[in-house]
């Protein structure tokens, strides 16, 4: 049985597990969070018992991201090739065999959409809202989102995605590809868990044999595309339009980018 930590908490439903972040309200991550969720799933995939996860969470947001308005949760300086620890760990969630279904009830912003796109499908509701707000920010995309966001949008959305920062609710993401189905606020983690089940009707061998094909080489690129993305980001920290981009963030308002 796999233990719940007291940020991501793990319960059983017959063959599916349901993994869920406990950081109400908004599920701001940091490199401890991440390594618990790829803790969970690691122990899950050893169990033969377990044939889906549903990936969910508590509060009012799906995952917010990193809390940047917060000072100690802003990046600390990095050499220039240093590979950012949380998308090391996040490379654990993306290399796990078994199918997952994330139900996205609210935000899944910045990072937070970058673990939204680790599952296989997302079932989200209309008061869900998505955002890859990073360049909002004044920095480069994280969380392999510059390989998983145009290869499910792809290229022309994800673009205008990651350009503008906008965010869009569950029913325009559902309309570009970004959510699989549009549910009730309030069935969106039965409905993920129904598709779970469905999942799990099917033989686990034949499963995730078919879903290592159909993701041949994805996580070799979301590797070599964190590594690109954190020498990126470690840049861009450093630079006066990242902090006038948290502190607008942080005031409410829009930020005034000078290209310095």
């Amino acid at each position: 049985m796999t233990q719940a930590t007291a940020d991501v908490g793990v319960e059983r439903d017959g063959a599916v597990a349901l993994v869920e972040l406990r950081r109400p309200p908004h599920n701001y991550f940091d490199v401890a969070l991440i390594g618990a969720l790829a803790d969970a799933f690691e122990a899950l995939e050893a169990d033969r018992a377990c044939r889906a996860i549903v990936l969910c969470a508590q509060g009012s947001a799906f995952c917010a991201g990193a809390n940047f308005a917060n000072r100690e949760a802003t990046p600390p300086q990095r050499s220039a090739r240093a590979i950012n620890p949380l998308y090391g760990e996040a490379l654990r969630l993306f290399e796990c065999a078994k199918p997952v279904v994330a139900a996205v009830h609210g935000p899944a912003v910045g990072g937070g959409l970058g673990l939204a796109l680790v599952a296989d499908f997302r079932i989200t509701c209309a008061e869900a809202r998505f955002s890859a707000n990073f360049n909002r920010l004044g920095f480069h995309p994280g969380f392999g989102l510059s390989v998983t966001l145009p290869r499910l949008v792809g290229v022309q959305q994800a673009t205008l995605l990651l350009y503008t920062g906008r965010r869009i609710d569950g029913a325009q993401a559902q309309r570009i590809g970004l959510a699989d189905e549009l549910v009730p606020q309030d069935q969106v983690r039965p409905r993920a868990l129904e598709l779970a089940r469905e999942i799990a009707l099917s033989a686990p061998i034949a499963v995730q044999a078919t879903r290592a094909t159909l993701r041949a080489g994805l996580v070799e690129q979301i590797r070599s595309a964190v590594a690109h993305e954190s020498a990126q980001q470690n840049a861009h920290f450093k630079t006066a339009d990242f902090k006038e981009g948290v502190a607008a963030m942080a005031a409410r308002r829009e930020p005034q980018f000078k290209g310095d």
